[in-house]
């Protein structure tokens, strides 16, 4: 079912921080920084797959996407809703069914048998896809899924994230040169400024948090 209310996008960012701190899909510690899969330290880490968990939560935030990408692109612009592999699955069946669309799925690299497919599911050549994921970083990702996609014939052109890390500002040029813009619930800005409102987490912690954000290189300069 379509949601049938379009909240203020600052609205919806304010409420999907404060659903990724509710559920503890957000987490900060400036004095203990998390190690990424880069092998880089930060002092945030965030994990939307929580979120399948929490069903209330999950309906909102697939109910926000909804709203977000018909606003934004269009109530007519997709024929497919297709999932990056593998946290983007489960959204992009939660999206397609709200939007009454086909879903597939796109793989990181072809299954190595049978028909050594990228793409799992009917993406006819033409077809106007919505890639879904649950976060987006530096855009790198998402590029790999889009190329999959046309390769394939389809025109993508439009991805939509829960998350995007905000702090990079190569994110959205570097789509935008490959032809793709990037729907956002939220970033880590509005995660801070929701926990400040909130007390969610200490002083020191969201000051540690604040700087991080403002120059990732020179905090972990800093830290050796």
């Amino acid at each position: 079912m379509l949601p049938s209310s379009y909240p203020d996008p600052a609205e919806i960012a304010r409420l999907t921080a404060r659903m990724l701190l509710e559920v503890r899909a957000v987490l900060l510690n400036a004095a203990e920084p998390f190690t990424h899969a880069s092998g880089l330290k930060a002092p945030t880490y965030v994990d939307c797959r929580r979120l399948l968990s929490f069903p209330r939560v999950r309906a909102t935030l697939m109910d926000f996407m909804v709203c977000t990408v018909q606003r934004e692109a269009g109530f007519e612009a997709f024929d497919v809703i297709a999932g990056g592999e593998t946290a983007g699955i489960p959204l992009a069946a939660l999206v397609a069914e709200r939007m009454g669309l086909p879903m597939a799925y796109v793989r990181k690299q072809p299954k190595g048998y049978g028909r050594n497919a990228r793409i799992e599911g009917v993406v006819p050549p033409g077809a106007r896809v919505l890639l879904v994921e649950d976060l987006a970083t530096d855009g790198g990702s998402k590029l790999g899924f889009v190329e999959a996609l046309r390769e394939a014939g389809a025109v993508c052109a439009e991805t939509a994230v829960i998350f995007s890390y905000g702090i990079f500002p190569q994110t959205v040029p570097r789509l935008a040169a490959a032809g793709v813009r990037l729907h956002a619930l939220c970033t880590w800005r509005d995660v801070l400024a929701e926990a400040r409102a909130t007390g969610a987490f200490d002083a020191a912690t969201l000051a540690g948090v604040e700087a991080y954000l403002a120059d990732p290189a020179a905090w972990r300069a800093a830290r050796g």
